[in-house]
């Protein structure tokens, strides 16, 4: 089972993607060529490969991209490639499509990742992508949130587990797109309130004690018990997504949020 799908934060990002990918299709049809840009375990990539003829992942840990091989190995139009996101060696003006799920807070130069993105994408060519936000639900880490207005250092829990070193202000992001040609399309708050109250603090201290790459780095300490994903659903997930329906009625327009998630276009000139 992909227990993954049962976080609500997780799932929401991954119906994100998903019901992005519909819409774009029914307006302009398969995308050509794909690139999943920081893939990595795979789990993704079995949702995004029928809407694509080609698809690329990648993914700068060795270790989830041999496990990604092996989770999609029946997958025909799937590759896969290790990469650093700040260096990516496809040329230039390549890709139809990018999709970038909760990596640029991880790379330690995010503007140079958006530039990297730009590069490679084509002309008129789309970027989804997904960050946790700076702006994030009080209910989801009141410790880092009391602290930032008390001007003390973020503890490495809450908001910021999951290896994340700093998270992305809504404003800087925008002004990234713009700076490099990139024009917002669409824009969604992912997970409120509620959902950030469900998985206050204890989802990141899970994923630091089983997750096999729990940090998002190139090279980790190796675990002797590790989660990994599969590639079956639970019935449980309509649950989930009973929550995420509610959460998002109620606070789909609130200034606040654990995540956002974009549609971005390259402009042509």
């Amino acid at each position: 089972m992909n227990y993954k799908l049962l976080l609500p934060t997780y799932r929401n990002r991954y119906l994100f993607i998903e019901k992005c990918l519909k819409a774009q299709v029914k307006k302009h049809g398969a995308f050509a060529s794909v690139l999943n840009l920081g893939t990595g375990e795979g789990d993704y990539d079995r949702m995004i490969a029928p809407y694509c003829e080609r698809l690329i992942g990648c993914d700068i840990n060795p270790d989830d991209i041999a496990f990604a091989k092996a989770l999609n190995k029946d997958i025909s139009n799937l590759d896969y490639r290790v990469e650093n996101a700040l260096e990516l060696s496809f040329p230039d003006n390549h890709f139809d499509l990018i999709i970038s799920v909760e990596v640029i807070e991880h790379v330690g130069q995010p503007e140079r990742m958006i530039e990297e993105i730009q590069r490679v994408l084509k002309p008129e060519g789309l970027l989804i992508i997904t960050y946790p936000r700076e702006e994030f639900p009080l209910t989801y880490d009141p410790i880092n949130r009391v602290r930032k207005y008390l001007g003390q250092e973020k503890i490495s829990q809450g908001a910021y587990a999951f290896g994340h070193e700093y998270l992305i202000p809504t404003k800087t992001f925008q002004q990234w797109a713009i700076k490099n040609n990139l024009e917002i399309q669409f824009s969604r708050n992912l997970s409120g309130y509620i959902i950030g109250l469900l998985e206050m603090y204890w989802t990141g201290m899970i994923q630091k004690l089983l997750k096999a790459n729990s940090g998002n780095v190139s090279d980790q300490e190796e675990k002797k018990v590790v989660l990994r994903p599969s590639t079956e659903k639970s019935f449980l997930t309509n649950i989930t997504d009973v929550i995420i329906a509610i959460d998002h009625f109620l606070f789909k327009k609130a200034k606040y949020s654990v995540g956002k998630g974009f549609i971005l276009q390259k402009r042509s000139n």
